[in-house]
């Protein structure tokens, strides 16, 4: 971790990004060829809240691993644990570094995991950065 200047103008624009690519990625049919693409997005955009999370605190990490800690630390009423945060990411490391070709059912999955999770820690660190 790199410690720096506390950002909240570049936390909202991480924020928002993380929006617009979840907004896309959930518009994706999901298919034996999307499903690595939809849950490599998913995450993506759990880690970017995460980031946004340590920007705010002047805080630079430099894995994956960080960000994804960050959001299990917030206090937020969600529907399914924050811990499934770390399975997403364990999964996406196996898409990205062994090749791992997810089923359609392990996308719809994800896809699940963020209906229940990204709006309310979406809503929790809108108003942290307000």
């Amino acid at each position: 971790m790199r410690y720096k200047r506390p950002d909240r103008k570049n936390a909202l624009s991480i924020l928002q990004a993380a929006e617009r690519d979840m907004k896309f990625t959930l518009s994706l049919p999901v298919t034996e060829e999307s499903s690595a693409t939809i849950i490599r997005n998913i995450y993506e955009s759990f880690r970017m809240l995460g980031d946004a999370l340590l920007t705010e605190k002047g805080i630079e990490s430099e894995d994956h691993i960080t960000p994804i800690k960050e959001l299990l630390t917030l206090k937020v009423n969600t529907t399914r644990p924050l811990s499934i945060l770390d399975n997403m990411r364990r999964l996406r490391h196996n898409i990205n570094y062994y090749g791992y070709k997810p089923r359609p059912e392990e996308a719809e999955n994800a896809l699940a995991i963020s209906q229940a999770l990204f709006e309310p820690l979406v809503e929790h660190i809108k108003k942290r950065l307000r």
